[in-house]
């Protein structure tokens, strides 16, 4: 049974070589098979999250992997996170068959697009930080194949962004586990927490812990799109197709949201320091998110911040995880909750992006302006998903985010109850609820904004629209249509039994009620079970529907009065979406490329001084030491030695990717063997 778990990783990539085989004589029947594959991995965690409370956790080990094991683990949480990662590759997959239709190298796509769905999966099921590490680098290599699929500048640019943050990432986070094995011995998942007080308690450097645990985060955070390494995420999801952004934004920031789980719940368990770092970082990644999405004008640019945003909620969770201590059952169920929700809103906005993309090859709000109007499945899945993400009741997301909102009240409970006062121990909380209760606003003005656009308006240019109303009923086949209605239809049902309760035995029947206590363990040391009298537990309390309710009045007043007054000017007596965000508050312009050019330029100079000692300690063994050498052997290698020191005179800029990735790996290893020499001497 355990080595059912090597099968759901190794079948993908078995599958993605036979995909691409299939792909050379018959194009059609590749990308049935593609979904043949998604499908039974789905099919397959479905059968094991149905089972996993009976059958207990599953490991399968494959030793000696480069000195060590790698360890496959299927407990609640992964088997929850299994399970999505394989629904998603298998909506996108069915979808991918009309919207890369008139695409090229649509075998290159479908090959490392299964690659991806395989470094995911491994992710989630890994057992111990090295697999992790393993899988996460062929995930984050074979996911840029997919970002920069069309080739043009714009594609290649993002990439570029993304691969560096991707290598960067990885090369810091090795270096953290480097740091966190020679410390406390182990890297297994589990055994993490008790590894850890055993090594502080036996006298261990808590700074240690802290360099290790940082980069890691770092790393992690950089696939989870924080700030101040999200810098990829606005930029890498709208050149990439469609149905690879619903899953970069979906699950593969879900990834690094898993990494930062371990680090919260294994490493620094209950520690209030480290739980008002993530709190910080996630306030402000909420905040920045929404705020960029309000400003944009392009459909998938939008969603993009907007993921950015929906992660900073969780970390917020994660944040009060650490600071409500073994009281934290709302913000653990909360964060869990709020992952699996993203996941679903992003796959049904994303796939529904794409139908508007693929009909129109446009993305720019006024061009797309009226797209979905009499488009009934196109604008019912948008609206289930915008609806969802806003944080309306009845719907999932008003559940995950009452409980990360419960969260952050019950603290300040909490502090209040013992008498804690001032700005940084009280009312610093108080501004982050606040906070959490824009963002939340801004989340249903830039989603209002969309909807409205797509659905509610006409497009500027009569004839545009009218050519637009001529393609309702064949703007998608049924096949798509399919994919993106199944995936909606998620958010609405979770969300409606989340009401349905048990008055007797006091337990909430819900579906996601029951993910909750699935995957709840996975971030403490023992099921949380909720206190029916308590009234922050009671999601549809009148305190909480308020408490939405505040965030749904702010988002419908930064619409009208912010969007609609501010951010639109009339043209030819129409109103059209102008774009205000400066240029130079572009992070990665303003600070990462001009700071990442001087460190090549200082290491091009380092190299190039280098090299001129190298041309000198060479003349001068030809002056002296080899003039009695055979002149005929030693002229041809030294003039070979000149030629190639005059060429290196000339020192170009690396602007291409494979170059940078190469670099950055080059320097990662350097300083990891640095790093052995020291400490291991």
């Amino acid at each position: 049974m355990d080595s059912i778990l090597l099968f759901l990783v190794v079948f993908p990539i078995v599958g993605a070589f036979i995909s691409y085989l299939i792909g050379r004589k018959n194009k059609t029947l590749r990308d049935y098979f593609v979904a043949f594959v998604c499908i039974v991995d789905f099919a397959i965690m479905v059968f094991l999250l149905m089972n996993v409370t009976s059958t207990g956790n599953l490991n399968y080990y494959v030793p000696n992997i480069c000195g060590m094991d790698l360890h496959l683990e299927l407990d609640g949480f992964r088997a929850i996170y299994g399970t999505i990662c394989a629904f998603m590759w298998s909506m996108t997959s069915l979808f991918s068959h009309e919207y890369f239709h008139h695409y090229r190298n649509r075998n290159r796509y479908f090959f490392f697009l299964l690659l991806t769905f395989a470094g995911t999966m491994g992710v989630f099921l890994s057992g111990n930080l090295y697999t992790t590490f393993i899988f996460f680098e062929i995930m984050s290599m074979a996911s840029y194949v997919t970002v920069i699929h069309d080739e043009k500048p714009n594609a290649m640019r993002a990439g570029d962004t993304y691969l560096f943050i991707a290598v960067l990432g990885g090369m810091v986070m090795l270096m953290g586990l480097f740091l966190l094995q020679n410390a406390i011995g182990t890297l297994k998942i589990d055994d993490l927490h008790n590894a850890v007080e055993t090594y502080l308690s036996n006298g261990g450097s808590s700074s240690v812990i802290w360099a290790s645990a940082m980069c890691l985060l770092f790393g992690f955070g950089a696939k989870a799109g924080m700030f101040p390494v999200h810098i990829w995420l606005p930029k890498a999801h709208p050149v990439a197709p469609a149905p690879a952004s619903a899953l970069l934004s979906g699950i593969l920031t879900k990834s690094g949201v898993f990494g930062i789980l371990v680090i919260t719940s294994r490493i620094f368990l209950y520690d209030p320091v480290y739980g008002n770092l993530i709190l910080g970082i996630g306030t402000i990644t909420m905040f920045l998110g929404a705020f960029l999405a309000l400003f944009s004008i392009d459909l998938k640019r939008t969603l993009a911040c907007s993921s950015m945003s929906q992660i900073g909620f969780i970390l917020v969770a994660c944040g009060m995880q650490a600071l409500l201590g073994h009281h934290n059952a709302y913000a653990v169920r909360g964060a869990l909750l709020h992952m699996v929700n993203h996941s679903i809103f992003k796959l049904v906005l994303f796939m529904c992006a794409g139908a508007v993309y693929m009909n129109l090859h446009k993305l720019d709000l006024n061009d797309v302006r009226g797209f979905g109007r009499g488009k009934k499945v196109l604008m019912i899945s948008f609206l289930l998903g915008y609806i969802g993400i806003a944080g309306v009741p009845l719907l999932s997301g008003y559940v995950s985010k009452t409980l990360i909102h419960d969260s952050i009240l019950h603290y300040l409970h909490e502090l209040h109850n013992e008498g804690i006062h001032g700005f940084w121990n009280y009312n610093i909380y108080s501004i982050i609820e606040w906070v959490f209760t824009i963002s939340g606003g801004l989340t249903f003005a830039y989603m209002t904004k969309l909807f409205i656009c797509l659905f509610v308006e006409k497009n500027n240019d009569s004839e545009v629209q009218k050519k637009y109303d001529s393609l309702n009923g064949k703007y998608m086949t049924l096949l798509s249509k399919f994919a993106i209605g199944v995936s909606a239809l998620i958010i609405p049902i979770f969300g409606f039994t989340s009401v349905i309760m048990d008055k007797v035995n006091k337990i909430n029947l819900g579906v996601m009620d029951k993910i909750a206590d699935i995957g709840e363990t996975f971030m403490t040391e023992g099921a949380h079970s909720f206190e029916w009298a308590d009234k922050f537990l009671d999601i549809y309390s009148i305190d909480c529907i308020v408490g939405a309710l505040k965030s749904l009045v702010i988002g419908l007043l930064v619409y009208v009065l912010i969007i609609r007054q501010l951010l639109m000017k009339k043209e030819n007596g129409k109103k059209v979406y102008i774009n205000v965000w400066p240029k130079w508050l572009d992070l990665e312009d303003s600070f990462y490329r001009p700071v990442l050019n001087i460190i090549i330029n200082v290491f091009a100079f380092v190299f190039r001084i280098a090299d001129k000692l190298v041309d000198g300690v060479v003349s001068i063994l030809r002056a002296t030491l080899f003039v009695a050498i055979n002149t005929i052997k030693t002229g041809d290698a030294f003039a070979v030695l000149n030629v190639e020191s005059k060429s290196s005179k000339s020192v170009k800029t690396i602007t291409d990717s494979l170059s940078m990735s190469l670099l950055l790996f080059c320097l990662g290893l350097c300083i990891a063997l640095i790093y052995l020499v020291v400490f291991n001497a």
